[in-house]
């Protein structure tokens, strides 16, 4: 790490404004993005930018008024593997020991602000233990999603056995730095009629590829386009966070695709794809050619087939303007919702403070019974039925009634009849892919677009990425799936960008996600789909557990509650290549009292 300080790196300015941000407790709700951030960034690997695409930078070398140095430890205070919060006066650092080397980073993770001290280091970079995000410990960069930006690396040196870091102040206060990215040398005139890149859908798998190509110094033009009336925003939030507005949500802000000539069409829908000619047309008869195109167009939500379904007042959640209304009609009312899955019970929980009453209507006899098991559905349901939200199970909708063209009541086949002034539907989402029935793109039996694992369909030149495709994921011997996981749409946007500029990147991520409801946070990672058992650590009655999914004698997907950074640790390993087998698990469940986890690393018995 060396003892003198060499010049700091030019240092470049992005244009997102972020200020420091308290600790959050309830990292999914400091997700209405409060945030409105402005970073700094330095060390990002320039590849071959010209110097008119820089953005206007400060003066690259901050006087020693913009710097703080201070000597935060001594050198043995930190076993190799060991992670520590500092404090520097103007902020925190997360000072990280490894193979005899200090590296000094930003603390929180950039994507909701957690703590990386309680993540997980292994392989040289840092795992969040909230989301699974990754972090390389050499350079600050971000290595797996989710979230857009990638942490400060601060200068460490040793002298007289003690550890001293220096920082600008700045980037102490921010938090997040952006890759350096090339801008757009061919700006359109207007609505030019071709473009090099075009990505179909602005969700995670549109805007990271649209990053991505632009980090890797892609300078030519970007088109994305989408169904959305708003630049590309945090969509996972909607259901989380009914009253959040668009602009609480964006990722990114509008100067920033200025910045970087990524251009954004909104509402506007492809209906035609022509891969011969590589050309696309718009329902406004406007049409675009492309060398480069992503399919990333997402999923549309199933609705209900029963008598009564156009009455008003009745939704399903894919804008903030759906989510918004909802929330304006349940207020003091009565809600119900269909469907018992990740959307349906985050937004009953979301509506128990606001509505008179929540019911929730479900096929199942628990929820989340088949991604989840039986046995934790069971608690999660006793968990709402404690904040008094009524389930109505193992029955579907027969009749949505309504007085005056708005609704009144919902008729289930059991026969039971519930009062209800607005009706949320979360009952599934098929790909959004119709456009694509006569374009030469393969699609399976159920609209899915096959792709291989560097996201190409089977036209070339023509890449997919989304919820909307099928893949092979890697660690469980390249079974073709369907993830439709906020994170994984990250990942493959990545993916395809970087084989469009022919870099052969494969998919490896392993998946990860995660809700909340009452403040509670359940956390999942890996492919547990078919799952013959589930072994659980903990107590189910106090949601403080962790449930390990298996198939044969294999761990396929772990999920806890109250118990980071646990399933943080079974991505890491499942994302290195080692298998953990079901005996390891059942041993240690046998054995611990204590509910250490560091067997499952490899540093314990």
């Amino acid at each position: 790490m060396g003892g003198c300080f060499s010049k700091p790196k030019p240092v470049e300015l992005k244009i997102e404004v972020v200020l420091p941000e308290k600790e959050r407790g309830k990292e999914e709700l400091s997700a209405s993005g409060k945030s409105s951030p402005r970073a700094y960034q330095g060390n990002g690997t320039a590849r071959h930018f010209h110097a008119e695409e820089r953005l206007p930078a400060p003066h690259p070398y901050p006087g020693t008024q913009d710097c703080v140095e201070a000597a935060v430890c001594h050198v043995k205070d930190l076993e190799n593997g060991q992670m520590r919060e500092v404090e520097l006066g103007w902020g925190k650092v997360l000072l990280v020991k490894d193979n005899g080397e200090f590296h000094a980073l930003g603390h929180k993770c950039p994507h909701y602000g957690a703590p990386l001290v309680k993540g997980v280091l292994s392989r040289g970079r840092v795992r969040c233990p909230w989301h699974g995000a990754c972090f390389n410990i050499s350079t600050g960069d971000l290595e797996d999603f989710p979230g857009l930006d990638s942490l400060h690396k601060f200068q460490v040196k040793i002298e007289k056995e003690k550890v001293y870091i220096r920082a600008s102040k700045q980037a102490l206060q921010l938090q997040r730095r952006t890759k350096m990215m090339a801008k757009c040398i061919s700006p359109s005139a207007g609505h030019s009629g071709s473009t090099n890149v075009l990505i179909v859908g602005a969700g995670a798998a549109g805007l990271v590829c649209a990053e991505t190509l632009r980090q890797e110094g892609f300078s030519d033009r970007i088109v994305l386009c989408t169904l959305d009336r708003h630049l590309p925003y945090d969509r996972p939030k909607l259901s989380k966070s009914l009253d959040a507005q668009p602009e609480q949500l964006a990722l990114r802000p509008k100067e920033f695709f200025r910045a970087y000539g990524i251009e954004v069409l909104t509402e506007a829908q492809v209906i035609t794809v022509d891969v011969r000619n590589k050309k696309v047309v718009f329902k406004d008869g406007f049409k675009l050619e492309y060398s480069k195109l992503l399919l990333a167009p997402g999923s549309s939500p199933k609705t209900l087939s029963c008598k009564g379904k156009e009455v008003e007042n009745v939704f399903t959640i894919r804008t903030p303007e759906d989510a918004n209304r909802i929330v304006r009609l349940a207020r003091g009312r009565n809600a119900v919702v269909v469907g018992a899955g990740f959307l349906g019970m985050e937004v009953a929980a979301y509506l128990t403070e606001k509505a008179h009453s929540v019911s929730v209507v479900e096929l199942e006899e628990t929820p989340f019974r088949k991604f989840l098991g039986e046995r934790v559905g069971r608690a999660l349901m006793k968990m709402f039925e404690n904040n008094h939200v009524k389930f109505y199970m193992q029955t579907e909708v027969l009749e949505l009634r309504a007085q005056e063209g708005k609704l009144k009541e919902v008729v289930l086949k059991s026969s039971k009849v519930i009062r209800a002034d607005v009706c949320v539907v979360g009952i599934g989402a098929v790909p959004a892919t119709g456009f694509l029935r006569q374009s030469g793109v393969t699609l399976d039996s159920r609209g899915f677009i096959p792709v291989n694992k560097m996201m190409q369909t089977n036209v070339p030149g023509v890449f997919a990425a989304g919820d909307a495709v099928t893949f092979p994921l890697a660690w469980r011997n390249n079974r073709k799936v369907n993830i439709p996981h906020w994170q994984m749409a990250h990942a493959q946007g990545r993916v395809a960008a970087q084989n469009m500029l022919a870099q052969e990147a494969e998919m490896s991520t392993v998946p990860y996600l995660w809700t909340a409801m009452f403040g509670k946070s359940l956390r999942y990672a890996g492919y547990g789909e078919g799952f013959d058992d589930v072994i659980i650590q903990g107590g189910l009655e106090e949601l403080k557990f962790v449930a390990f999914y298996t198939k044969g004698d294999e761990v396929t997907a772990v999920a806890s509650m109250n118990y980071d950074p646990i399933v943080s640790k079974v991505a890491e390993v499942l994302a290195s290549g080692r298998t953990i087998r079901k005996r390891e698990v059942e041993l240690f469940v046998l054995h611990s009292k204590t509910g250490d986890m560091s067997w499952i690393t490899g540093k314990g018995s």
